[in-house]
């Protein structure tokens, strides 16, 4: 069994999107409802006052949804892991409709719960043996 992992960039967004929270939690609700997630407590925004970035955080049961934007940069960074595999979402579509991205970079890293001898082994420092 592993974990998913997107770790997503968008550039070219609208500003204005970037700002306004209204659209940030219609993100999540969208990415949450689609992907069958599950919020545990209550989400947490943070607006920034100057630029008006927003950083937000959902803790769900399969782990954890997180967005930071850059409205000055018109960028955004969003990150989601789950503890279980789930198909893949359409971020790319989906951010450039919603936020009007005209460049988004998607990173889907699987996260495996055990490794094998192998593995083990590649990652131990030099010198260091396997007992």
């Amino acid at each position: 069994m592993q974990g998913i992992e997107w770790i997503v960039e968008a550039q070219g967004c609208r500003a204005a999107d970037l700002r306004s929270l209204a659209a940030l939690q219609e993100l999540f609700a969208a990415i949450i409802r689609d992907l069958d997630l599950h919020v545990v407590g209550e989400m947490r925004w943070h607006q920034f006052p100057g630029s008006n970035g927003v950083t937000g955080f959902a803790l769900l049961s399969e782990s954890h949804l997180a967005v930071h934007t850059f409205p000055e940069h018109q960028s955004l960074c969003l990150n989601l892991f789950c503890c279980r595999p789930r198909p893949n979402w359409d971020f790319v579509g989906e951010l450039q409709v919603r936020l009007g991205a005209d460049r988004v970079n998607v990173r889907r890293v699987e996260r495996p719960y055990v490794a094998d001898a192998d593995d083990v082994l590649r990652a131990m420092p030099v010198g260091e043996a396997v007992q």
